[in-house]
């Protein structure tokens, strides 16, 4: 099979883990790199044997796929400049900064027949891997997602930079369409929120309170599901899964009635293994794991949760 060409635009902390992931697949011919900052996409085109470019419009013609990891901002007009042109994207999270921007996405790529695949890499996490054939239809979910401070990503709020990643799992696991959504979440050192939680309530019952904070003192990404048959609980800093189910026996134990499973996991590599999927999918013309709608649905949570906060602090103010 001929070597899929390959591009990354945007080269900071996550685009060098890309060039790297590309540079290593043997079916890819990374062709070149492009960065606002041009003494940075000389270096990592150089530490990875290929090309730098100043423009991502430099790339047109020369590659089949690209990955776009630019600054949230810079999303649409990256992508729709490469979908005008032939090229599948695989752009990271979140799609766009608005719902309008990316349906206009959407529609292009359908209309040209190519392939958006947006970067939840959770999805591709070996803990949500795991759970696909043990989580049915939970009824209450709750998650934390709390960080360091680091410079990258506060060019928006947390909730798409971090609590995004539980909306699309969540959304994943649950399959209703929002009823509700509750939300409260301040600014601390940047300008925009960087603690926030969010309660959403699905239309099948289903209830999800939803934590994510980037000025932690520790790092911790923890989900517990409740449905009928049993619990669940994933330490995904830790590498564990608790499941706790039902027997159907009076056995005492640590809960009577129920038995304790304890699973653990390996680290793995979630955006390798993701942005393999990227490649098969442009290669064999597949729908990818994570496509455009399902980054559209989880933008469209994250940005009614952001309004609702924004709404909850004019409040505030005003009282």
């Amino acid at each position: 099979m001929k070597k899929l060409r390959v591009g990354v635009v945007g080269v900071g902390y996550l685009g060098k883990f890309h060039t790297e992931k590309y540079a290593n697949m043997e079916n890819v011919d990374l062709v070149g790199v492009v960065d606002i900052d041009k003494s940075r996409a000389d270096n990592i085109a150089a530490e990875f044997h290929t090309l730098s470019f100043a423009n991502h419009k430099d790339l047109v013609n020369k590659i089949d796929a690209a990955s776009i990891v630019a600054s949230t901002p810079e999303h649409y007009t990256v992508a729709k400049d490469f979908l005008e042109n032939g090229i599948d994207v695989m752009i990271e999270k979140p799609i766009t900064t608005s719902i309008s921007d990316a349906d206009k996405l959407i529609d292009l790529a359908e209309e040209k027949g190519l392939i958006i695949q947006v970067g939840h890499l959770e999805r591709f996490n070996p803990a949500v891997v795991a759970l696909r054939n043990i989580i049915k239809k939970p009824m209450f979910i709750e998650s934390h997602r709390l960080s360091f401070y680091k410079e990258r990503g506060i060019d928006v709020s947390v909730v798409l930079d971090l609590m995004i990643h539980d909306i699309d799992l969540i959304s994943n696991f649950v399959r209703s369409e929002i009823k509700s959504i509750h939300a409260s979440g301040v600014p601390v050192i940047s300008e925009h929120v960087d603690i926030a939680n969010a309660r959403l309530e699905f239309k099948n019952g289903c209830v999800a309170n939803i934590t994510a904070s980037r000025i932690s003192i520790k790092n911790e990404r923890k989900i517990r599901l409740f449905q009928k048959d049993a619990y669940i609980s994933v330490d995904f800093s830790n590498y564990k899964i608790t499941i706790i189910r039902k027997t159907g026996s009076n056995e005492k134990g640590l809960i009577p009635g129920m038995e304790v499973e304890n699973i653990s996991f390996q680290q793995g590599d979630a955006l390798n293994d993701e942005l393999i999927s990227f490649v098969k999918s442009v290669q064999n013309r597949t729908s990818p794991e994570v496509t455009g709608e399902m980054g559209r649905d989880a933008l469209r949570i994250a940005i009614s949760t952001m309004q609702q906060i924004k709404n909850a602090n004019s409040k505030l103010l005003n009282l």
